[in-house]
């Protein structure tokens, strides 16, 4: 089956990369072969693409054009499927039919094994419990916390941040100015003028953050726990770090004779600053400095 997708020459593994737009890279591994693009979209056409092409047996330049043809427009019809099924879930309406096709890209695009169409979702989800709890508009939350990422969807194709190029997309499709605030802040690219903005960075937070939302490999990860209690020891007046909760917490517990209580306030700042400068982490990392003084004595 590998010879039949490679072809004559290399004629249909060249006709199949010409009309996905896509690598394919075939070699030793057997039953497999490897899709590699930056586009995810493209990715998913050639995936269907061939899997459609394999079932039927009839490999060929002719064919093949047909096949991506037909399967290109069936995943922009599932890509629509997936936005307006994203906004339902969310309970979100009156959304531009672009946003509504961003939505649905996001379907193919994870973050550090996250999907971004769940995430989205499971966002808005957050927000509008938070905007509800806290009295704040929960339709302009909903609408910031599921838009929040959108630009990851495009991301590959325009230069700068996914937060300010999704604010910019959101406001050209008509958005509230709080809703757009909302997406172009929530990693602080831009000042949060809102409640409603913060309850999106919060909401994103929780959701990237929470246990088995994203995973990383046993290497990196230990690398990242390692780093995480290495940046902390590198402070006077620590004694013991543990990096715990998978890297989410890092407890710090420092000499009380060298760290009174005002300097362990400051010092707790001091590490979470050099945490942002040094490390690349999902989510967010709660420090904990510990100062425990222990008065001993003896009864005879």
């Amino acid at each position: 089956m590998k010879g039949r997708i490679i072809g004559r020459g290399g004629r249909n593994i060249r006709a199949i990369e010409n009309a996905t737009g896509v690598d394919i890279v075939v070699d030793d591994t057997p039953e497999a072969i490897v899709i590699s693009s930056f586009d995810p979209v493209r990715r998913e056409v050639a995936r269907l693409a061939l899997e459609k092409l394999i079932a039927d047996g009839r490999i060929h330049p002719a064919r093949i054009e047909k096949v991506v043809h037909e399967t290109r427009e069936e995943v922009e019809h599932m890509i629509r499927e997936f936005g307006e099924q994203a906004a339902y879930q969310a309970g979100v309406r009156g959304l531009h039919p672009d946003l509504v096709r961003l939505l649905g890209q996001l379907k193919f695009r994870t973050s550090y094994g996250q999907n971004q169409w769940h995430h989205a979702i499971e966002a808005a989800h957050i927000a509008g419990l938070l905007a509800a709890e806290l009295g704040a508009n929960v339709d302009l939350a909903k609408k910031g916390a599921l838009l929040h990422d959108i630009g990851k969807a495009v991301s590959h194709e325009v230069e700068g941040p996914h937060a300010l190029i999704g604010a910019e997309i959101a406001r050209r499709c008509g958005m509230h100015e709080i809703v757009v605030n909302a997406i172009a802040s929530h990693h602080h690219e831009e000042e949060q003028r809102s409640v409603e903005a913060v309850i999106v960075e919060v909401a994103d937070a929780i959701s990237g953050a929470r246990p088995g939302a994203r995973r990383e490999s046993l290497e990196s990860y230990i690398k990242r726990i390692t780093a995480l209690e290495e940046i902390a020891r590198g402070f006077e007046g620590v004694e013991e770090v543990y990096a715990i909760q998978a890297g989410r917490e890092v407890r710090i517990i420092v000499k009380p004779d060298e760290v009174d209580d005002l300097a362990a306030i400051e010092l707790s700042r001091s590490i979470a600053r050099k945490i942002e400068e040094g490390l690349e982490y999902p989510g967010q990392i709660k420090v904990t400095v510990i100062r425990e003084t222990r008065a001993v004595d003896y009864a005879k």
